[in-house]
């Protein structure tokens, strides 16, 4: 912006303008927003056009479309144009021949308007994508999108920073607190925020009430993660007792290893998502990096609820599906992409594609590597399984007691867990 608004200042020193700059991040984070915002605040003219809308079924339309929009950017420069979701023109080209290569044409015409025999002046190319990794790199290179933005996910001080400004069009009650609420949203996208803000206020109406509670905010939140309450679900005496036990499980496994978020809310009512119950830790503050020994702890906690129930009841249920599938897939990051087994050393056996896009992970090892692997995987779920099975039967007084406390409360917060936990005494 500044260097639209003054490029003498730059063409003093001899510095050139950036061709090209490429948003990329997570769905949700705002990228096409911050495009949005460049628009308003350059002051320039703005020329706006999505990835898909190159592709045509006649070859050569494209190439066409986009000789076009860089002439009418040319005559308005200085300006911007905005490409969004720039991976439906921009993925690598392959060696297949033959067939309709439209995507081709289109994708070469963009790279010599970028940077080819004609200077491109005053004409500033904002584009954005969550597949970075498929675009070819001659689109990537020096000269085109010389510029990479990440727009990752918000950290704590983003989050509650975002929550205030979508907050702005809501009327709150004074006890809310930005900071708790920020906090319980671990991992919310910006898109994920404003729509808790939303579902806050939707909760307040139909409670009829004129305000936003930080109440109706926590129960969002739930909802954004776990969906609805299922008003209609009736679970039998015998299935309460088992999911009481299941959730206080994963929360004394928890709270009794010392690198574990501290559990935030414990509830045993059904969701739309299909979870009976949940236990909903709470981060401190940022983290950027995990220990093994805390990777290990979290598996641990994971494995928790069914360790609760063979303690118990002595027999197992499906409750525990969600949890074995996470206890799993750390266990495997652990061994085949963080190098924290002691057999395979700092190897990479497995890579992760598409990052922004769910992390979609491909094996680069020998099947028998793999059956090795499974092994250790194996090995290190069943270690940690033991472990909780431990931290169980050695507190299996406070288990009972807290499982009690739940079966009949249904819903019980952070402070009343550890109250009970650290005190005998039952809180009335």
């Amino acid at each position: 912006m500044d260097y639209l608004h003054n490029p003498n200042k730059y063409r003093e020193v001899g510095a050139a303008m950036p061709k090209g700059v490429l948003l990329v991040g997570p769905p949700g984070t705002g990228k096409t927003m911050l495009a949005k915002a460049v628009a308003g605040e350059a002051n320039v003219p703005f020329f706006s056009i999505s990835g898909s809308e190159f592709v045509e079924m006649f070859v050569g339309m494209g190439a066409a479309k986009v000789r076009d929009l860089f002439k009418q950017a040319k005559e308005k420069a200085p300006c911007i144009v905005f490409i969004d979701e720039i991976d439906a023109i921009g993925k690598k080209r392959e060696g297949q021949i033959g067939g309709n290569d439209e995507r081709e044409q289109t994708l070469n015409q963009l790279l010599t308007e970028m940077d080819g025999f004609e200077e491109n002046s005053g004409v500033i190319i904002l584009a954005v994508t969550n597949r970075p990794e498929s675009l070819d790199p001659a689109l990537t290179r020096p000269g085109r999108f010389d510029r990479r933005v990440p727009v990752e996910l918000p950290d704590l001080k983003g989050r509650e920073e975002i929550l205030k400004v979508h907050a702005k069009k809501v009327k709150l009650a004074d006890d809310v607190n930005f900071s708790t609420v920020a906090r319980m949203a671990s991992g919310a996208s910006g898109a994920e925020l404003a729509n808790i803000i939303n579902e806050a206020a939707l909760r307040a109406v139909r409670d009829g009430r004129k305000f936003v509670t930080e109440a109706d905010l926590e129960e969002s939140i739930e909802v954004v993660i776990a969906g609805y309450q299922k008003k209609n679900a009736i679970l039998t005496n015998k299935e309460k007792q088992i999911v009481s036990y299941h959730e206080i499980g994963h929360a004394l496994v928890a709270a009794l290893q010392s690198h574990s978020a501290p559990v935030q809310k414990i509830t045993i009512i059904p969701r739309t998502s299909g979870a009976l119950g949940y236990t909903m830790q709470v981060e401190e503050g940022n983290h950027y990096l995990m220990s093994k020994e805390e990777m290990e702890n979290k598996i641990a906690t994971y494995t928790g609820g069914r360790a609760a129930e063979e303690v118990v009841f002595g027999s197992v249920t499906t409750g525990a599906s969600n949890d074995i599938e996470q206890a799993t897939k750390l266990a495997r990051a652990m061994i085949t992409r963080y190098g924290m087994s002691e057999e395979f050393d700092m190897v990479a056996m497995e890579t992760v594609t598409n990052q922004y896009l769910g992390g979609d992970t491909s094996l680069a090892c020998s099947a028998e590597t793999q059956a090795r692997i499974d092994e250790k995987v194996v090995e290190l779920v069943k270690q940690q399984h033991q472990k909780a099975i431990q931290i169980l039967t050695e507190n299996r007084q406070k288990l009972d007691e807290l499982a009690k406390f739940l079966y009949e409360k249904e819903t019980i917060t952070g402070e009343e867990f550890m109250g009970i936990l650290n005190h005998s005494v039952t809180p009335k």
